[in-house]
């Protein structure tokens, strides 16, 4: 597989932890929407081309070491500038959800490691997504 752009390799990760859990919620769909719409690193995305990177990625986590490659292919990818949020949107699509499969939960460790983001960090942006989350 050539290089990945970054707005695809961070695609991929989203689809990948949305697809932790063995489906993908349409919640989490929605949550894909509003991501890719409103946040300035998807910036001239053309979603046109969801469904074929959707494809792409579905075609990796059905080998067996997909998720390590999706991950390696995100650390490659984006810049490390952007860690921190490859892993906010991570979180951003498990937090949809609001319950975290136990398969989620060890994605986002994979990441944390990955991404070598520290305690307090890591802590911070999950924090964030509960909070935002939170129903009355």
């Amino acid at each position: 597989m050539a290089a990945m752009n970054p707005q695809d390799a961070l695609v991929h990760l989203m689809i990948a932890v949305a697809a932790a859990d063995g489906q993908i919620s349409g919640i989490e769909r929605r949550e894909f929407t509003v991501l890719l719409r409103t946040l300035p690193v998807f910036e001239g995305f053309d979603e046109s081309r969801l469904m074929d990177i959707a494809q792409d990625c579905g075609a990796l986590l059905d080998e067996d070491d997909g998720i390590d490659r999706i991950i390696a292919n995100v650390h490659a990818a984006v810049p490390e500038t952007l860690y921190e949020t490859a892993y906010a949107l991570a979180v951003e699509v498990v937090s949809a959800d609001v319950e975290a499969s136990q398969p989620e939960l060890r994605l986002l460790e994979m990441l944390r490691d990955a991404f070598e983001l520290d305690r307090l960090t890591a802590g911070a942006i999950e924090h964030s997504a509960r909070v935002r989350y939170r129903k009355l």
